[in-house]
């Protein structure tokens, strides 16, 4: 470089903050050394620790096993989980549900055919199945889930978390914390009603669940499709006279005589052959409840229009009984009792669905009755008479034919019989002597149906709901619901809205009722869990 050029003027890159200035000289830059401002500053010397910690979960340097004090427990204690093998299973997987996951104790050891036992899908698949017939049976979601956990846990699967929907059911099994996840999912399509089924597949469940039993997924696979492929234990024309003879008895408690009852029974089975016949073309439901709703209307309105000495009331509120969704609401404000709230929400979607539909029909038969002239009326409902031998007989025989029409087992006819007749004698004792309010009235009564019927199904380790849906039929709000719809047709749009809105709070009175009588009976009997801190909460709730 020339004299010249040196002392030409130098760019604005040589003017940079980060040149070294005349008279320094750069330092070399080496390729491994560490820019990050973490690294430790030159002439800091630390000793390198003995065993490098690779992983959050190692143990710090600091830690002194002889030392220790007794860290990670809390300040009340670690509860001590109890699950006696003598309580039923439902309790057992039920208070495991309910606690959280990593105080569930471990599956004991399972007797297995070989070393490796059986494969996780096809535990899972057999799981989904067993939940799907009860989901489809009318089985409450966390009875259901407490099913699948017993299957599941019955063959050695640890960490499994079943999940049930109105709709769809799905299972994870997660073998470790490092192994990735097993997930299948099942969707429920069909729903029917037969408690015979429901009885099995419990039954079922309760052998795969005895520790003493060896059931193989393949045994397990062929009850199941043996419990499949069981015929129904009532034929058809026998339904069809269980629900004339139901809405007959119905009429009887509602102040009908005999030609009442003929005429009630003849408008129920008309009806339940219209339903079949719309069911065998494939209409929904909704369409089948509107076409059942009208011949017991229709019936009642002819009597009427024909100046018949009857109560045309009785009639139309005997075949009312048939048709009102007492199970479906049952297990929908069940579900929202106990934390499973998107089911209970569409549990009563579909009960609303269901009503909406017998409104319909009713209303239509009623309105071209006004129009034809028939004289109803609405005041009727405030002269029955009270005749409390023949209406705890007409109770009983209501229960009886309403177990009849849910497809039980013949052995829990006579059960859910006299738990129909002691609800009404309590009902009637209540309102009509002791001249209580008919809703609570009939919230102690299917109390009482809760709690005998969960007893009962404690005794025969089997489900609760052949023993309490029966039950609750001479409980409905029928009446109530017939005389809002007929104030509806005749534009007291007030008076028939007060009236319907009475017949929602004795619905739900029953089903707050009935779960809360099941909810006092696992309260003070014996059950399985821990001696700190007692029974545990629903799922999803503070335990509070």
């Amino acid at each position: 470089m020339t004299e010249a050029e040196d002392r030409k003027p130098q760019s604005d890159e040589a003017k940079s903050a980060f040149v070294p200035p005349d008279g320094m000289e750069p330092a070399v830059e080496d390729e491994s050394q560490t820019t990050s401002e973490f690294a430790l500053p030159a002439g800091l010397d630390v000793p390198p620790p003995a065993e490098a910690e690779g992983s959050a979960f190692s143990t710090p340097r600091t830690y002194s096993a002889q030392d220790a004090p007794p860290a990670f427990t809390p300040a009340t204690g670690i509860p001590a989980v109890s699950l006696s093998k003598d309580a039923p299973w439902q309790d057992r997987m039920r208070t495991m549900l309910r606690m959280p996951v990593t105080e569930r104790p471990a599956p004991e050891p399972v007797h297995k055919e070989d070393e490796s036992g059986p494969a996780v899908p096809r535990v899972l698949d057999l799981t989904l199945r067993i939940g799907e017939l009860l989901l489809a049976g009318g089985e409450g979601a966390e009875d259901v889930e407490a099913a699948m956990f017993a299957v599941c846990r019955s063959y050695g699967l640890d960490r499994c978390e079943p999940t049930v929907t109105f709709t769809q059911l799905s299972i994870s099994h997660q073998p470790s914390l490092v192994d990735d996840p097993v997930t299948a999912s099942r969707t429920v399509r069909r729903r029917g009603t037969d408690y015979t089924r429901l009885g099995a597949v419990y039954r079922l469940v309760a052998d795969l669940s005895d520790p003493e039993t060896a059931n193989s997924p393949e045994d397990a696979y062929r009850r199941l499709a043996e419990i499949r492929r069981n015929r129904h234990p009532y034929p058809g024309w026998g339904l069809t006279a269980a629900a004339g003879l139901l809405a007959g008895a119905a009429s009887v408690l509602v102040g009908g005589d005999a030609l009442v009852f003929v005429a009630a029974a003849l408008g129920a089975m008309l009806g339940d052959r219209l339903a079949w016949l719309c069911a065998g073309r494939g209409l929904p439901e909704f369409y089948q409840f509107t076409v059942a709703a009208m011949p017991p209307a229709a019936i009642g309105v002819a009597l009427t229009v024909a100046h018949v000495d009857v109560n045309a009331s009785a009639v139309i509120t005997g075949g009312l009984f048939a048709l009102l969704p007492g199970r479906a609401l049952v297990a929908g404000v069940q579900d929202g009792l106990t934390g499973f709230y998107i089911t209970a929400a569409a549990r009563l979607l579909e009960v609303m669905y269901f009503f909406v539909g017998i409104v319909v029909g009713v209303l239509l038969v009623l309105y071209f009755g006004v129009k034809l002239g028939a004289q109803l009326n609405p005041d009727a409902a405030l002269n029955i008479s009270e005749r409390p031998l023949l209406q705890i007989a007409a109770s009983m025989l209501l229960s009886l034919t309403f177990a009849i029409l849910l497809q039980q087992e013949r052995s829990t006819v006579l059960a859910v019989t006299l738990n129909g007749g002691v609800a009404w004698s309590v009902y009637g004792a209540m309102h009509y002597a002791g001249g209580i309010s008919p809703v609570a009235s009939t919230a102690v009564a299917a109390g009482l149906v809760g709690l005998f019927g969960q007893l009962l199904s404690r005794y025969r380790f089997a489900s609760a709901l052949p023993y309490t849906t029966a039950a609750i039929g001479p409980l409905l709000p029928g009446s109530a619901t017939y005389f809002g719809l007929l104030s509806i047709a005749q534009n007291e749009v007030d008076k028939g809205l007060v009236s319907l809105t009475k017949a929602a709070a004795l619905a739900m009175a029953i089903a707050i009722g009935v779960n809360l009588g099941s909810e006092i009976s696992r309260l003070f009997l014996r059950v399985p869990g821990g001696s700190a801190g007692g029974r545990r909460a629903a799922k999803r709730t503070r335990g509070y």
